[in-house]
Protein backbone atom coordinates (compact mmCIF):
# COMPACT_ATOMS: atom_id res chain seq x y z
CA UNK A 1 0.00 0.00 0.00
CA UNK A 2 1.24 3.51 -0.69
CA UNK A 3 0.73 5.90 1.95
CA UNK A 4 -1.04 9.15 1.37
CA UNK A 5 -0.40 12.09 3.54
CA UNK A 6 -3.00 15.00 2.74
CA UNK A 7 -2.31 18.91 3.27
CA UNK A 8 -5.29 20.82 4.27
CA UNK A 9 -6.09 24.54 5.64
CA UNK A 10 -7.60 27.57 4.21
CA UNK A 11 -6.57 30.08 1.65
CA UNK A 12 -2.95 31.29 2.28
CA UNK A 13 -2.41 29.29 5.54
CA UNK A 14 0.90 28.66 4.28
CA UNK A 15 0.29 24.81 2.66
CA UNK A 16 2.50 25.91 -0.32
CA UNK A 17 5.30 26.87 1.81
CA UNK A 18 4.93 23.51 3.85
CA UNK A 19 4.86 21.11 0.60
CA UNK A 20 7.84 23.06 -0.87
CA UNK A 21 9.57 22.46 2.46
CA UNK A 22 8.78 19.44 2.57
CA UNK A 23 9.83 18.41 -0.91
CA UNK A 24 13.39 20.36 -0.21
CA UNK A 25 14.19 17.91 2.68
CA UNK A 26 13.06 14.67 0.88
CA UNK A 27 14.56 14.99 -2.59
CA UNK A 28 16.01 11.62 -2.10
CA UNK A 29 12.57 10.30 -1.58
CA UNK A 30 10.89 8.67 -4.39
CA UNK A 31 7.45 10.56 -3.05
CA UNK A 32 4.71 12.07 -5.80
CA UNK A 33 3.08 15.12 -4.87
CA UNK A 34 -0.68 16.01 -6.42
CA UNK A 35 -1.84 19.81 -6.13
CA UNK A 36 -5.08 21.07 -6.08
CA UNK A 37 -6.11 23.94 -6.86
CA UNK A 38 -9.39 25.85 -6.85
CA UNK A 39 -8.95 28.35 -9.29
CA UNK A 40 -8.26 27.04 -13.06
CA UNK A 41 -5.02 29.10 -12.96
CA UNK A 42 -2.20 26.49 -11.87
CA UNK A 43 -0.51 28.94 -9.38
CA UNK A 44 0.49 26.33 -6.57
CA UNK A 45 1.28 23.59 -8.94
CA UNK A 46 3.34 25.59 -10.98
CA UNK A 47 5.57 26.96 -7.60
CA UNK A 48 5.98 23.10 -6.33
CA UNK A 49 6.87 21.96 -9.67
CA UNK A 50 10.01 24.49 -10.19
CA UNK A 51 11.59 22.58 -7.16
CA UNK A 52 10.78 18.58 -8.04
CA UNK A 53 9.37 17.31 -11.65
CA UNK A 54 7.26 15.21 -9.57
CA UNK A 55 4.47 17.12 -9.39
CA UNK A 56 0.85 16.32 -10.89
CA UNK A 57 -1.81 19.14 -10.67
CA UNK A 58 -5.24 19.28 -10.45
CA UNK A 59 -7.13 22.39 -10.97
CA UNK A 60 -10.64 23.65 -11.62
CA UNK A 61 -12.04 22.78 -7.68
CA UNK A 62 -11.94 20.96 -4.72
CA UNK A 63 -11.17 17.06 -5.65
CA UNK A 64 -13.53 16.14 -2.79
CA UNK A 65 -15.81 17.32 -5.62
CA UNK A 66 -17.65 14.59 -7.82
CA UNK A 67 -16.67 17.13 -10.97
CA UNK A 68 -13.07 16.43 -10.42
CA UNK A 69 -13.30 12.73 -9.03
CA UNK A 70 -12.62 11.27 -12.36
CA UNK A 71 -9.49 13.31 -12.67
CA UNK A 72 -8.26 12.46 -9.38
CA UNK A 73 -8.96 8.65 -10.25
CA UNK A 74 -6.74 9.02 -13.33
CA UNK A 75 -4.26 10.51 -11.97
CA UNK A 76 -3.77 8.80 -8.88
CA UNK A 77 -3.79 5.84 -10.89
CA UNK A 78 -1.32 7.18 -12.92
CA UNK A 79 0.99 7.28 -10.37
CA UNK A 80 0.38 3.54 -9.19
CA UNK A 81 1.03 2.26 -12.46
CA UNK A 82 3.38 4.08 -13.50
CA UNK A 83 5.54 4.79 -10.70
CA UNK A 84 5.45 1.32 -9.33
CA UNK A 85 8.53 2.53 -6.91
CA UNK A 86 6.45 5.42 -5.50
CA UNK A 87 7.16 5.36 -1.61
CA UNK A 88 4.45 7.75 -0.83
CA UNK A 89 2.35 10.39 -1.96
CA UNK A 90 1.69 14.32 -0.66
CA UNK A 91 -1.46 16.12 -1.34
CA UNK A 92 -1.85 19.96 -0.97
CA UNK A 93 -5.63 19.77 -1.19
CA UNK A 94 -7.68 22.94 -2.57
CA UNK A 95 -8.09 25.68 1.02
CA UNK A 96 -11.82 24.93 0.63
CA UNK A 97 -11.54 21.80 1.02
CA UNK A 98 -13.63 19.19 3.22
CA UNK A 99 -11.04 16.66 3.64
CA UNK A 100 -13.48 14.37 6.16
CA UNK A 101 -14.61 12.60 2.44
CA UNK A 102 -11.45 11.50 1.62
CA UNK A 103 -11.78 7.87 3.33
CA UNK A 104 -14.59 6.87 1.78
CA UNK A 105 -13.33 8.37 -1.63
CA UNK A 106 -10.48 5.97 -1.47
CA UNK A 107 -12.86 3.17 -1.11
CA UNK A 108 -15.48 4.07 -3.51
CA UNK A 109 -13.22 4.78 -6.26
CA UNK A 110 -11.27 1.78 -5.80
CA UNK A 111 -8.17 3.77 -5.11
CA UNK A 112 -7.89 1.80 -1.83
CA UNK A 113 -6.71 -1.12 -3.20
CA UNK A 114 -3.18 0.67 -3.27
CA UNK A 115 -3.10 3.83 -1.29
CA UNK A 116 -3.95 4.03 1.88
CA UNK A 117 -4.38 7.25 4.06
CA UNK A 118 -1.32 8.15 6.71
CA UNK A 119 -1.91 11.06 7.85
CA UNK A 120 -3.90 13.81 7.60
CA UNK A 121 -2.23 17.78 8.65
CA UNK A 122 -4.16 21.20 8.55
CA UNK A 123 -2.63 24.29 8.90
CA UNK A 124 -4.48 27.60 10.43
CA UNK A 125 -3.23 31.09 11.11
CA UNK A 126 -4.33 33.22 13.77
CA UNK A 127 -5.78 36.53 11.52
CA UNK A 128 -7.74 34.09 8.99
CA UNK A 129 -8.86 31.13 11.32
CA UNK A 130 -10.46 33.50 14.30
CA UNK A 131 -12.15 35.79 11.54
CA UNK A 132 -14.04 32.58 9.44
CA UNK A 133 -14.86 29.84 11.88
CA UNK A 134 -18.12 31.06 12.30
CA UNK A 135 -19.11 31.50 8.27
CA UNK A 136 -16.67 28.42 6.76
CA UNK A 137 -17.41 25.36 7.88
CA UNK A 138 -14.84 23.57 5.96
CA UNK A 139 -12.29 25.27 7.99
CA UNK A 140 -13.96 23.50 11.26
CA UNK A 141 -14.30 20.15 8.93
CA UNK A 142 -9.91 20.22 8.28
CA UNK A 143 -9.63 20.92 12.05
CA UNK A 144 -12.18 17.68 12.69
CA UNK A 145 -10.40 15.48 10.07
CA UNK A 146 -6.75 16.48 11.07
CA UNK A 147 -3.71 14.12 12.75
CA UNK A 148 -1.94 17.22 13.63
CA UNK A 149 -2.49 21.14 13.28
CA UNK A 150 0.14 23.29 12.35
CA UNK A 151 -0.49 27.07 13.80
CA UNK A 152 1.47 28.83 11.56
CA UNK A 153 3.06 31.92 11.21
CA UNK A 154 3.55 32.54 14.74
CA UNK A 155 5.96 35.14 13.80
CA UNK A 156 3.74 37.46 12.85
CA UNK A 157 1.36 37.48 16.21
CA UNK A 158 1.35 38.29 20.15
CA UNK A 159 1.35 35.54 22.70
CA UNK A 160 -3.04 36.96 23.29
CA UNK A 161 -3.51 35.99 19.63
CA UNK A 162 -1.85 32.62 19.29
CA UNK A 163 -3.45 31.33 22.87
CA UNK A 164 -6.61 32.06 21.14
CA UNK A 165 -6.29 30.24 18.42
CA UNK A 166 -5.26 27.58 19.95
CA UNK A 167 -8.08 27.41 22.07
CA UNK A 168 -10.39 27.78 19.19
CA UNK A 169 -8.79 24.90 17.54
CA UNK A 170 -9.12 22.81 20.86
CA UNK A 171 -13.24 23.90 21.20
CA UNK A 172 -13.43 22.14 17.40
CA UNK A 173 -11.04 19.15 18.86
CA UNK A 174 -10.40 19.03 22.67
CA UNK A 175 -7.29 16.37 22.01
CA UNK A 176 -5.81 18.01 19.01
CA UNK A 177 -2.09 16.97 18.32
CA UNK A 178 -1.25 20.76 17.95
CA UNK A 179 2.11 22.64 17.10
CA UNK A 180 3.28 26.42 16.51
CA UNK A 181 5.14 27.38 14.06
CA UNK A 182 6.70 30.02 11.59
CA UNK A 183 6.83 29.31 7.58
CA UNK A 184 5.89 25.69 7.90
CA UNK A 185 8.65 24.33 9.92
CA UNK A 186 7.70 21.64 12.20
CA UNK A 187 9.11 18.40 13.00
CA UNK A 188 6.60 15.35 11.91
CA UNK A 189 6.86 12.50 9.99
CA UNK A 190 4.77 13.09 6.79
CA UNK A 191 3.89 9.50 5.96
CA UNK A 192 3.78 7.67 9.09
CA UNK A 193 0.55 6.31 9.92
CA UNK A 194 -0.95 8.59 12.68
CA UNK A 195 -3.97 6.18 13.07
CA UNK A 196 -6.90 4.81 11.56
CA UNK A 197 -9.34 7.19 9.43
CA UNK A 198 -12.66 4.78 9.42
CA UNK A 199 -14.55 7.57 11.63
CA UNK A 200 -14.42 9.96 8.56
CA UNK A 201 -17.08 10.61 6.69
CA UNK A 202 -18.08 13.41 4.64
CA UNK A 203 -20.05 14.86 1.33
CA UNK A 204 -18.37 15.16 -1.71
CA UNK A 205 -18.10 19.47 -2.80
CA UNK A 206 -20.91 20.78 -4.70
CA UNK A 207 -19.63 21.04 -8.54
CA UNK A 208 -21.27 24.32 -8.29
CA UNK A 209 -20.79 25.83 -5.19
CA UNK A 210 -22.91 29.11 -4.73
CA UNK A 211 -21.14 30.29 -1.81
CA UNK A 212 -17.85 30.48 -3.75
CA UNK A 213 -16.67 31.28 -7.47
CA UNK A 214 -13.53 31.37 -9.17
CA UNK A 215 -11.81 33.61 -11.96
CA UNK A 216 -8.53 34.99 -13.36
CA UNK A 217 -6.99 38.06 -14.74
CA UNK A 218 -4.65 38.62 -17.09
CA UNK A 219 -2.71 41.78 -16.83
CA UNK A 220 -1.63 43.40 -20.39
CA UNK A 221 0.66 45.64 -18.82
CA UNK A 222 2.34 46.94 -15.57
CA UNK A 223 0.58 47.24 -13.02
CA UNK A 224 1.31 48.92 -9.27
CA UNK A 225 0.71 46.19 -6.49
CA UNK A 226 -0.69 49.33 -4.68
CA UNK A 227 -3.79 49.42 -6.95
CA UNK A 228 -4.36 46.23 -6.80
CA UNK A 229 -4.15 46.29 -2.84
CA UNK A 230 -6.67 49.22 -2.80
CA UNK A 231 -9.32 47.52 -4.97
CA UNK A 232 -8.96 44.51 -2.39
CA UNK A 233 -9.34 46.60 0.86
CA UNK A 234 -12.28 48.18 -0.55
CA UNK A 235 -14.06 45.07 -1.24
CA UNK A 236 -12.30 43.05 1.26
CA UNK A 237 -15.68 41.42 2.42
CA UNK A 238 -16.32 39.56 -1.02
CA UNK A 239 -12.45 38.03 -1.70
CA UNK A 240 -11.45 35.50 0.05
CA UNK A 241 -8.01 35.16 -2.29
CA UNK A 242 -5.80 36.54 -5.42
CA UNK A 243 -2.84 35.09 -6.15
CA UNK A 244 -0.37 35.90 -8.69
CA UNK A 245 2.31 37.10 -10.85
CA UNK A 246 2.65 40.95 -12.11
CA UNK A 247 4.70 42.68 -13.58
CA UNK A 248 5.19 45.74 -11.69
CA UNK A 249 6.65 49.07 -12.58
CA UNK A 250 10.05 47.89 -10.60
CA UNK A 251 9.57 44.42 -12.10
CA UNK A 252 8.07 41.14 -11.70
CA UNK A 253 6.37 40.14 -8.53
CA UNK A 254 4.46 37.55 -6.42
CA UNK A 255 1.42 38.87 -5.67
CA UNK A 256 -0.46 37.37 -2.85
CA UNK A 257 -3.53 38.30 -0.87
CA UNK A 258 -5.69 36.07 1.47
CA UNK A 259 -7.92 36.95 4.96
CA UNK A 260 -4.39 36.61 6.64
CA UNK A 261 -3.15 39.72 4.88
CA UNK A 262 -0.47 40.62 1.98
CA UNK A 263 2.57 39.46 0.80
CA UNK A 264 4.32 41.05 -2.49
CA UNK A 265 7.74 39.84 -3.39
CA UNK A 266 10.13 39.76 -5.90
CA UNK A 267 9.60 36.83 -8.78
CA UNK A 268 11.20 35.94 -11.97
CA UNK A 269 11.03 37.45 -15.44
CA UNK A 270 9.37 35.54 -17.57
CA UNK A 271 6.08 34.36 -15.67
CA UNK A 272 2.54 34.97 -17.13
CA UNK A 273 0.99 38.15 -15.64
CA UNK A 274 -2.09 36.27 -14.39
CA UNK A 275 -3.75 36.87 -10.99
CA UNK A 276 -6.03 34.10 -10.00
CA UNK A 277 -9.44 35.61 -7.47
CA UNK A 278 -11.86 33.41 -5.36
CA UNK A 279 -14.26 35.43 -4.31
CA UNK A 280 -18.20 34.97 -2.27
CA UNK A 281 -21.00 33.66 -4.81
CA UNK A 282 -22.67 36.84 -6.12
CA UNK A 283 -19.30 38.85 -6.58
CA UNK A 284 -18.75 37.77 -9.93
CA UNK A 285 -18.93 41.69 -10.45
CA UNK A 286 -15.83 42.04 -9.06
CA UNK A 287 -14.20 40.69 -12.38
CA UNK A 288 -15.36 43.75 -14.09
CA UNK A 289 -14.93 46.43 -12.33
CA UNK A 290 -11.39 45.26 -11.68
CA UNK A 291 -10.46 45.29 -15.20
CA UNK A 292 -11.95 48.58 -15.56
CA UNK A 293 -9.79 49.74 -13.21
CA UNK A 294 -7.12 48.46 -15.46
Amino acid sequence: MIPICLITGFLGTGKTTLLKRIVEENRDRKWIYLVNEFSALDVDGAMVSAENPDVVSIPGGSIFCKCLVTEFIGQMTKIHEQHPDTEGVVIEASGMADPRVIADMLKETGLGRYFELANIVSIVEPRSFLRLIHTLPNIIHQVEAADLVLLNKCDLYDEEQLTDTEQAVRNIKSGANLVRCVKGEADFSVLSKSGSHEELHGEYAKCRDPRYSAFSVELPHPVAPSAIEAFILENEEAIYRVKGYIQSLDGPVYFDYSKAGFSITPAEAGMAQCLAWIVKGGSEDLHSRFMALL
